[in-house]
């Protein structure tokens, strides 16, 4: 038996690349995005109510990683990238049925859009149900994860003086807390696991519409190198 689902709106969001995205939401509170209502929910009664509440859980699509065949198993990078567990042990991209769960900060609620916080969503992601956040039936106090036992060690963030006032003036344009939202990206060391690249090895990512480029002058630190306007 087969189902079919279409998307209820689609999210419009600081990251234009999967690069340097957070691996789980809430951990880059500065990630911001808008969520865009399609008919018929985009009349207001679909929301009504939502003002009450703080958070919601997003179900959503990966569009960029649906696959025709199945995947038993995956290599998470929690794990290193090197090391495969059954796939219904993790949150990989790579799902049966290509589907996504966020829990994301409600920050403000209109007739035909969310503005929602925390998330870890490539823009144009198409999302396939909201549900709003249940404190006391959500939260399970002796739920545990062996394999995720606690947040991702995060590394250290430094910006050369050009890079920084690059940040702060592309920040003000767009009215956007940049700074923070590359600060916390970075810190959760975007690069694969198993790489230690060579100090002047450069990588880089899009943030809203501004490339951001760095490097490791250490294993265990980041040094952001400039920010520039995105080449369309």
């Amino acid at each position: 038996m087969t189902y079919s689902v279409s998307p209820i709106g689609f999210v419009r969001s600081c990251f234009k690349e999967k690069f340097a995205i957070p691996r789980q939401p809430q951990l880059a509170p500065a990630a911001r995005g808008v969520l865009e209502l399609v008919a018929p929910f985009d009349q207001g009664d679909a929301v009504q109510g939502l003002e009450q509440v703080s958070h919601v859980w997003l179900l959503f699509l990966f569009h960029q990683a649906l696959e025709e065949k199945p995947r038993l198993k995956v290599r998470p990078p929690r794990l290193g990238g090197n090391k495969s567990m059954g796939v219904f042990a993790t949150r990989a991209t790579h799902r049966p049925n290509g589907i996504g769960q966020s829990v994301v900060k409600l920050d403000k609620v209109e007739a035909n859009r969310l503005w929602i916080s925390g998330i870890d969503l490539l823009d144009g992601t198409p999302i396939l149900d909201i549900k709003p956040y249940v404190p006391y039936a959500d939260i399970i106090d002796t739920a545990s994860n062996s394999i995720a036992s606690a947040a991702p060690q995060l590394i250290a963030v430094q910006w050369t003086d050009s890079a920084l006032q690059q940040a702060h003036g592309h920040a003000q344009r767009l009215e956007e807390p940049l700074v923070a939202l590359v600060e916390q990206c970075l810190a959760q060391d975007p690069r694969p696991a198993y790489q230690t690249p060579a100090p002047e090895r450069e990588y880089g990512a899009q943030f809203w519409d501004v490339d951001v480029r760095w490097h490791y002058p250490t294993p265990d630190s980041i040094c952001v190198l400039e920010v520039i306007p995105a080449q369309v």
